[in-house]
């Protein structure tokens, strides 16, 4: 064989290696994250749309580790009995795992449950939050402005909203967040004639949040609504021990 064609044969084993190496790279490459449309954004949010947003914040920041969720559903589901200064103690001394977002929920078994028994939403949420931030708060927003319009969601002794081109809602008392239960399907559409207004938001289990949980977020992590995009300090805090 001539020194042109091993050259040549040398050229071709190169260019196969290069074509297989890009092959594999390829194969190996994660996927695309998921675009959400602004209806989907909104069925994401919909369920959470009305937390207020200490706690919004902190959920939409957990999702990101769903598979944190279900072993940090079953901790605050067995010590459900504590609360305030022994509860942060106890998340504290027991050196837990999980992602500080995470462990900011929980103080609430109830929202932690909620996310672990549907674990496709709760990672669809968390893909939108990662990928798509802006969008999923603007879609907040309009959820938001629907309960308004609709006279659903008002300023009461649990909850201060602030309503303007951007709506918060603040816990009346900073240190106690109060978890409201609504149906989606009511609070986000026209009231029927006749129907309580309202009634249809209930506010029936607060959780007292005091400086002891700060290392987990709480009374840092907050939304900047009026920024463009929508920033959020989600992942300020980090866990003690």
């Amino acid at each position: 064989m001539n020194s042109r064609s091993m050259v040549s044969v040398r050229l071709a084993v190169f260019l196969t290696a290069i074509v297989t190496v890009a092959t594999v790279a390829s194969a190996q490459a994660p996927p695309p994250p998921p675009n959400y449309p602004p209806q989907e954004l909104e069925r994401l949010v919909q369920r959470v749309a009305l937390y207020p947003d200490p706690l919004l914040t902190q959920v939409f920041a957990a999702a990101t580790f769903p598979d944190q969720i279900p072993d940090a559903a079953r901790w605050a589901d067995q010590h459900h009995y504590l609360t305030g200064d022994a509860l942060a103690a106890a998340i504290s001394e027991d050196h837990l795992p999980w992602d500080p977002s995470v462990q900011a929920l929980l103080p609430f078994p109830s929202v932690l449950e909620m996310m672990a028994s549907d674990m496709g939403w709760t990672q669809e949420l968390g893909n939108a939050f990662l990928a798509q931030q802006p969008d999923l708060m603007d879609a907040v927003q309009r959820m938001r402005h629907k309960a308004w319009d609709y006279g659903y969601l008002r300023t009461n002794p649990q909850i201060i909203v602030n309503n303007g081109p951007y709506i918060e809602i603040l816990p009346a008392n900073p240190g106690f967040i109060v978890l409201p239960y609504y149906d989606p399907l009511i609070v986000f559409a026209p009231p029927r004639p006749g129907f309580f207004i309202g009634g249809a938001i209930g506010f029936r289990f607060g959780v007292t949040i005091g400086a002891a949980f700060r290392p987990w977020g709480w009374g840092v992590n907050r939304f900047a609504w009026n920024t463009t995009p929508c920033s959020s300090t989600t992942r300020a805090g980090t866990a003690p021990g």
